[in-house]
């Protein structure tokens, strides 16, 4: 079809055979019609799939085909590369949040959250008890010292608590999964 509008010589033909290809895409995607800027999308396939050849009046403006195959701009991925690199670099974002909190139950509820977080997420990496002094003292190096729950004797959640709910990566093997592994094998 759009071959064929390109192919017609009368302007006014092909704008008609145009916005009849364009109610046909419309009535293939029904869904897609209260969609914002559906008309325009359709438009600008109809451009590319004409490859750029078909000479007709648009409701919207023409985007070029160099502007289609422009290639965007590389992405700046964050090259920071933190100290504790199995905490990520979120907990040092939520930290920095709460240094800037006024004292009170508020932070000290983000505080206390921020290092049961990362007790959980050193766990995660590293399989081993941890104690709580180790990570009040990287909380407290990762805080430039302004956070320091080592001082004021709190305690997190057990270790225990979060192996606990961890897991299994190795399924368990039954009798029953055992006894199938077997079928369908010929015995001599």
């Amino acid at each position: 079809m759009v071959d064929h509008a390109v192919s017609i010589e009368d302007r006014e033909e092909r704008n008609r055979v145009a916005n009849s290809i364009i109610s046909v895409m419309g009535n293939l995607q029904p869904h897609l019609r209260d969609v914002p800027d559906f008309q325009h999308k359709l438009w600008d396939q109809l451009f590319i799939m004409s490859d750029f050849k078909l000479d007709v009046d648009s409701p919207f403006p023409i985007t070029s085909k160099e502007i289609l195959q422009q290639r965007p701009e590389p992405l700046e991925y964050p090259q920071n590369h933190p100290k504790y690199r199995f905490y990520g670099n979120n907990i040092k974002r939520m930290i920095d949040v709460a240094v800037q909190w006024e004292k009170g139950d508020k932070r000290s509820g983000l505080e206390y959250t921020i290092a049961n977080h990362m007790k959980k997420c050193y766990l995660n990496w590293n399989k081993d008890v941890v104690d709580d002094k180790a990570i009040f003292k990287h909380l407290y190096e990762l805080s430039d010292g302004q956070i320091d729950l080592a001082a004021e004797g709190e305690n997190l959640t057990d270790s225990g608590q979060f192996l606990k709910n961890r897991v299994a990566k190795s399924p368990r093997s039954n009798k029953k999964n055992q006894r199938n592994n077997n079928r369908g094998k010929k015995r001599y």
